[in-house]
Formats: structure tokens, C-alpha cells, sequence
């Protein structure tokens, strides 16, 4: 059986990780994704957190050598008795006896943090909205599902700020993609404009025949240091249907996973779509997908070591 494919989604608390990897769990099939957090990883639970005053972005709140121990043994096709971390009210439950599947989907704060960690995926991904947007975010789900104030997010917020600095935003320079979700001018937070950075350490699918198409269309804006793809929140649904219709051209192999939840995301109980979103998945799909045929017929996968190599530095 060929070993699986793993992918990491790396962020700060609340920049989408959850929406991006459930819509990518989603379309392959539960049965088909090993979806791990590494937020079970933490070593303290919240009240300890308080006690010892450290966050659970710190590396040494978390068991840094269990999570590389486990991506190894998943990728190695062998289970893993994984600890379970309830974010509702911040203790820790059974932990869950995890096996193998032809996809891994492993998300969390501290995924690229050391060499072995980043050595173990095939497609790395980076969420990075803008701060404003994030703590947005942030304010809403802690207060609705995790039992906080609003002061004490903020406040918690404020705590992080140096663990943030110093820890997760760095990981950024490790990602194959980068991905910035960002409030449009109309404030329809609905309808998030969406920049991708797309490095060389993977080959993309080629948008350029679907470039300059005004204000509805994608745009290839050349910023240092990273040049990036910008698909507006508002982008032409004809368009869109084109772009991703192109991409699954190139997964003809892989045609069975078309599916409507391509851009899926709720709102408390209602569901809505955002053809941003849907393009957005859609490339990290078409990485997954591919590394996975280069695996299965005894390839290592889709990544360039020598266009990666001394970016790996700690």
C-alpha cells in the first residue's frame, strides 16, 4: 500500500485553518483522510497554562517530539494513539486510536517549527489574513464555542502577540502556499478577496491564460518579496467555473471528487459558497491529488528538493 500523502495547514489561532482542511476532509471522504490537529499535542491544559503563564504557541507547551514521532509513523502507513485536546473547555479527553489512509490532513500552530516536522509533508500550506481580520475572527468563535469574554480574548490576544511574533509567523517562508484571506472594499465579509502566494518548491497548475481579467477576474500583482495571485471576493462566477474547470482538466485522473462543497463554508447554522473559496481548494486539492498518483506508482512526490533546499533553516 503506497505510503500517504500528507498535507500541512499551518497558522495562527483562527486565520481558517479548520474551513480550509474540513472542505478538503469533505471532498476526498472521511474515509479517505487521516485529519489530525496538533493542538492535541499541548502539554498543558488551559487552567495550567494560566498557572504556569505560557501559551500554547510557545514550543515548550507542546510535545514537539510526539507530533514528528506520529507524522513519521503515518507516513510510514503504521497507527498512532493520538491524545485528544477539547477546545470547549480547554481539557484534555481519551486519546483516539488513529489509523493510516491515502491522505493526512494535519493542522495546528507549530507544524513547520523544525526541520523534521517540515521534511514530513508533501504539500505545505500557510494561512495568514491580515491581524484586523484575524482577531475578527478570533473574537467570534472563542466567545460563541470556547467559553471566553470578549475581554478575555482580547487580553489573551495580547498575551500571544510576542509567541506569535517569534514562533508562528516565521513558518510563513516554509509554506509552498501562502494563503491570505482579506476583507474587499465592500466590507462583505461573505465575500473575502483571497492572495496566494504559489513558490517553486511545487508546480502549480498554470493560471496565466486566466490573468488580467479586470476587476472581476485574477490578477498576478508583482510585490516583493513573494509575487501573488489575487482572486477578488466578487470574482465573475463564469470566470471561476473557467479557472476551475481548467484545474480539473488537469485531474482528469481524479474526475470521481468533482463536487458541489467546493467552496462550502457556514455561517452560525447556514451554509454559504464563495467561488473564491472554491478556487482556493481547489489548487490545494490539485496538489494532493497529484502527489498522491506520483506516490502510488513508487514516486517520492511533487516536491522540488532542490528549489526547497536552504529554506529549511531553524
Amino acid at each position: 500500500m503506497p505510503r500517504p500523502v500528507i498535507l500541512g495547514i499551518v497558522g495562527d489561532s483562527a486565520t481558517g485553518k479548520t474551513t480550509i482542511s474540513g472542505g478538503l476532509v469533505d471532498i476526498l471522504g472521511e474515509e479517505q483522510v487521516t485529519h489530525v490537529g496538533t493542538d492535541d499535542y499541548h502539554k498543558y491544559d488551559r487552567e495550567e497554562r494560566k498557572e504556569r503563564s505560557i501559551t500554547p504557541l510557545h514550543p515548550e507547551c507542546n510535545y514537539m517530539d510526539i507530533i514528528a514521532q506520529h507524522m513519521a509513523l503515518l507516513r510510514e502507513n503504521e497507527p498512532i494513539l493520538k491524545p485528544v485536546y477539547k477546545h470547549d473547555d480547554g481539557t484534555f479527553g481519551a486519546p483516539e486510536y488513529i489509523e493510516p489512509r491515502p491522505f493526512a490532513v494535519v493542522e495546528g500552530l507549530l507544524g513547520y517549527y523544525t526541520p523534521e516536522l517540515r521534511d514530513s509533508y508533501d504539500v505545505r500550506v500557510f494561512l495568514a489574513p491580515p491581524e484586523e481580520l484575524r482577531r475578527k475572527w478570533k473574537i467570534k468563535r472563542d466567545t460563541s464555542k470556547r467559553g471566553y469574554t470578549e475581554e478575555e480574548v482580547h487580553a489573551d490576544l495580547d498575551k500571544r502577540e510576542p509567541d506569535s511574533a517569534e514562533f508562528i509567523r516565521p513558518q510563513e517562508r516554509y509554506a509552498d502556499v501562502v494563503i491570505k484571506f482579506m476583507e474587499p472594499e465592500s466590507g462583505d465579509l461573505d465575500k473575502l478577496d483571497a492572495q496566494m502566494i504559489l513558490r517553486e518548491s511545487l508546480p502549480h497548475p498554470d493560471l496565466s491564460p486566466f490573468l488580467d481579467n479586470g476587476d472581476k477576474g485574477i490578477t498576478l500583482v508583482e510585490e516583493d518579496p513573494d509575487p501573488y495571485v489575487r482572486i477578488p471576493g466578487n470574482i465573475d462566477h463564469e470566470h471561476a467555473e473557467e479557472v476551475q474547470e481548467a484545474i480539473w482538466d488537469k485531474l482528469h485522473f481524479a474526475s470521481h471528487l468533482r463536487s458541489d462543497k467546493l467552496g462550502q463554508f457556514t455561517v452560525g447554522d447556514e451554509t454559504n459558497r464563495s467561488d473564491t473559496l472554491a478556487i482556493v481548494q481547489l489548487l490545494v486539492l490539485y496538489h494532493m491529488v497529484t502527489a498522491r498518483a506520483a506516490v502510488a506508482v513508487g514516486g517520492e512526490g511533487a516536491r522540488s528538493e532542490d528549489k526547497d533546499e536552504g529554506k529549511d533553516e531553524s
